[in-house]
């Protein structure tokens, strides 16, 4: 079979199996998977049965027993590069707080929309990763190279039980490029993201009855005045490679196409979110103590060490604050012109004459993992609409042009020679 017909095959099942990637996504949305606590034992059971069906061979890779992740590979034989798959299995958790038109775990499908807690981030992109591995066994022997699916646990904190553990302790996965399905937009390919800062920031005084203002400062009051300080962080000025900063300025419409007016403005700003707060015990009592968690998203072109000593002026202000760092992930990016960047735009054309843009993520994926071991690695998948929150769903076209787009440009990819 030629290059030609092997690759028209690949699209004619995607075709035929419409039905079965719906019906695959509706139950793997309905394996409960929220993290925390990030229990994926059902999600995951739920793909290695599709595998096991499939006569595909994997691997289970669980440091923490509840949250297994599922590796699978093949070689083709052939000399050409390892393309990895990455995709999560576990969700944001659903809150009481959110009200939703559906049964959040029901994967009900109104007005050709699948409904549900992981629907677009990122239960379908990770079907199009899992489908994909599946077609692609299909035609190793038109292929080159080597192709590496990954199932990861523990996205949603930035835990250490997923894509960091298989990161750091089998490197057989690190492969020459990674391809993404989180939420994106069919309207971006992300190439970079944002980094993360997060602190807590905990104020101390001696506290007293509210009528005895003289006796001691409000804690909570400090801690509102930092707050109001902090806001100057987002006018600290990164410092970008060139053609990063280009990328980022042409991205900058189809980010507000993919998540609003004004997005493409964030990416290349410092921006700060008191995620919580915590402080005072009784109306009448003055706050001895007050914590709140800072949340900073970092450019690139801007590190850890920098934004820090611009934090710590504002904080030597309050001598009755202190700092604990919470989390850390620098920014990361790769080429904005490299090669699976170039066949993911052509096929995303082709599948469904979408003109994606490269842009830098305003949030934080696994691929940065990949990033950081100086390994390209591209995001693109369907809209993040309601990502997170009540009613989050998925577009049922928009996520078979995800399934499709992935699963011709790897195939295209592993024909590079």
């Amino acid at each position: 079979m030629s290059v030609r017909d092997s690759r028209n095959e690949l699209g004619q099942w995607i075709d035929r199996d419409r039905d079965r990637l719906v019906e695959f996504l509706q139950a793997f949305i309905r394996a409960k998977s929220p993290n925390p606590p990030g229990n994926t034992l059902d999600a995951a059971a739920h793909v290695a049965g599709f595998l096991d069906e499939a006569g595909l061979e994997y691997r289970t890779i669980a440091a923490e027993p509840t949250m297994p992740n599922i590796v699978a590979s093949f070689d083709t034989g052939r000399p050409g590069p390892h393309l990895v798959l990455n995709g999560h299995m576990d969700v944001f958790p659903v809150s009481e707080d959110e009200n939703w038109s559906y049964d959040p775990w029901s994967a009900q499908i109104v007005e050709g929309k699948i409904y549900g807690r992981g629907a677009c981030d990122m239960k379908s992109g990770t079907t199009a990763s899992i489908f994909t591995y599946l077609y692609l066994s299909q035609l190793r022997d038109d292929l080159t190279g080597r192709l590496t699916l990954t199932a990861v646990s523990d996205e949603e904190t930035f835990g250490p039980w997923g894509a960091r553990h298989l990161i750091g302790e089998h490197p057989e996965v690190h492969g020459d490029c990674l391809l993404n399905a989180e939420p994106s937009s069919p309207y971006t390919i992300r190439f970079g993201e944002k980094g993360t800062f997060w602190l807590d920031v905990i104020v101390t005084t001696k506290g007293a009855h509210g009528a005895y203002a003289h006796v001691s400062p409000s804690a909570t009051k400090i801690a509102a005045n930092i707050i109001a300080d902090l806001e100057s962080l987002s006018e600290v000025q990164p410092h970008p490679p060139e053609d990063i900063a280009r990328a980022i300025d042409a991205g900058r419409s189809g980010m507000d196409l993919a998540m609003g007016p004004g997005a493409g403005n964030l990416a290349s700003c410092v921006t700060v979110n008191i995620g919580r707060i915590e402080g005072g015990l009784k109306v009448n009592i003055i706050p001895g103590t007050c914590r709140f968690t800072l949340d900073i998203r970092l450019p690139v072109g801007m590190s850890r060490d920098e934004m820090k000593a611009h934090l710590d002026r504002i904080i030597e202000r309050y001598p009755d604050a202190r700092v604990e760092e919470v989390n850390h992930s620098p920014p990361s990016h790769c080429d904005p012109n490299g090669q699976m960047m170039k066949i993911l735009r052509t096929n995303a054309e082709e599948s469904g004459g979408y003109k994606p843009v490269p842009i830098v993520s305003l949030g934080g994926t696994d691929a940065r993992l990949w990033r950081y071991e100086n390994i390209p690695a591209y995001v693109y998948g369907p809209m993040p609409t309601g990502m997170g929150a009540a009613d989050e769903h998925v577009d049922v076209e928009e996520f078979l042009h995800v399934v499709r787009t992935h699963a011709l440009s790897s195939y295209d990819y592993l024909q590079s020679k």
